[in-house]
């Protein structure tokens, strides 16, 4: 288990980390209450800012958003993504609020893989399932962080051979770049000295509204996808691809998120709602988004831009209420929504979908893009 242990003076040298005068970010984060240590590495809180006033901070623990501060329709910053006050409580409280995910985004049936005929057992924390690369995947780690700019901080992580299981010393570069057109470019690069497989993510939570003490079910959404993965009703996947057409998960048209997550459908009860992966069209033009999500109420639009094949489209089923955020923000049910930008759920175990396999002598590369503007 993971311990924060007071370090103000060893972390005060790091850069990025500040002296105790310092002064609040613009979603009201204190940075001091980032320093710290956990499993011997030290942590900070991470600010990149552009020229509109837009704030992200990120903390290197679990390289995770912390905040995104974005102007509204009468140009007020809101704070759209759910997130912890301290680095105490991302480390005590269970969740994985902005962070990377690796080196399995999303689910393994099983916690099992073949590859190159060998097989691989991993960490199996999820209805028996391998989720997220198993309880101590790169959501736990801390990344060592550089800030190259105001507005771009790069990351890295080293995860040795048979770390959670998984085969091969494996290098991950992820870049945080906060554009000049309001967007936050989340950008994956990895290697690997042996045989593996990869399905990086970020696992933010959003809700436009800038208020996560309402739900999110009357934020619209649209999806450049014209099919869907079917799950179980431990969440995996099946190895078929649906169409959504006459069925809840029809996005195709902006609508509502709760329009139809409470209908009579064997997959919105498999999922407990909407925790699938969306399969974007095949040949889409990928400098268009795949993704749009609207609030009505604050005006923001977030645009989605990804040359990922899926998107996990999963609005907050598990919130309840007994996690608070920042602000002491109790989080209900559905009060935020995650776009999960992947390869699909189980695809080592399922070779008719695109391949995760990354073998020694390539680069694992990856993109999500975020961009905020306003109806």
């Amino acid at each position: 288990m993971k311990k924060l242990i007071a370090a103000f003076s060893v972390a005060a040298a790091v850069a990025g980390c500040t002296s105790h005068d310092t002064p609040l970010t613009r979603s009201g984060l204190d940075p001091e209450k980032f320093i710290g240590e956990a499993d011997g590495k030290p942590t900070a809180l991470y600010t990149l800012t552009n020229s509109n006033g837009v704030e992200a901070c990120i903390t290197n623990y679990g390289g995770r958003l912390v905040s995104l501060m974005v102007p509204d329709k009468d140009g007020a910053l809101r704070d759209v993504v759910l997130g912890h006050d301290s680095i105490a409580d991302y480390i005590n409280i269970d969740g994985n609020f902005g962070a990377l995910i690796g080196r399995y985004g999303n689910r393994i049936a099983g916690g099992r893989f073949s590859l190159d005929s060998v097989e691989y057992q991993l960490p199996q924390n999820d209805f028996g399932h391998c989720l997220h690369g198993g309880p101590k995947g790169f959501h736990h780690s801390v990344w060592d962080a550089r800030q190259e700019s105001d507005s771009v901080l790069a990351l890295s992580l080293f995860s040795p051979d048979g770390e959670a299981g998984f085969p091969g010393n494996v290098n991950v570069e992820v870049t945080y770049t906060l554009t000049s057109d309001n967007a936050v470019r989340i950008d994956y690069r990895a290697t690997t000295d042996k045989p593996t497989i990869l399905n990086l993510t970020n696992h933010s939570y959003f809700n436009l509204s800038g208020d996560p003490s309402h739900d999110i079910l009357a934020e619209t959404i649209w999806f450049d996808a014209d099919a869907f993965t079917p799950v179980d009703s431990t969440f995996m996947t099946s190895g078929e691809i649906s169409p959504v057409a006459g069925t809840p998960f029809d996005f195709t048209t902006p609508k509502e998120i709760g329009r139809d997550i409470c209908a009579d459908d064997i997959q919105l009860r498999n999922g407990r709602g909407y925790d699938h992966n969306i399969v974007l069209r095949s040949g889409r033009n990928t400098a268009l988004p795949a993704a749009v999500l609207a609030d009505s109420t604050s005006g923001i639009v977030m645009e989605m831009y990804t040359a990922e094949p899926g998107i996990q489209f999963y609005p907050g089923n598990f919130l309840d209420g007994t996690v608070s955020g920042k602000k002491g923000i109790a989080y209900p049910h559905r009060s935020a929504v995650c776009l999960e930008s992947q390869h699909y759920p189980d695809s080592p175990n399922k070779p008719q979908w695109p391949s995760v396999v990354v073998r020694p002598g390539e680069e694992y590369r990856s993109y999500c893009i975020y961009k905020f503007s306003t109806l």
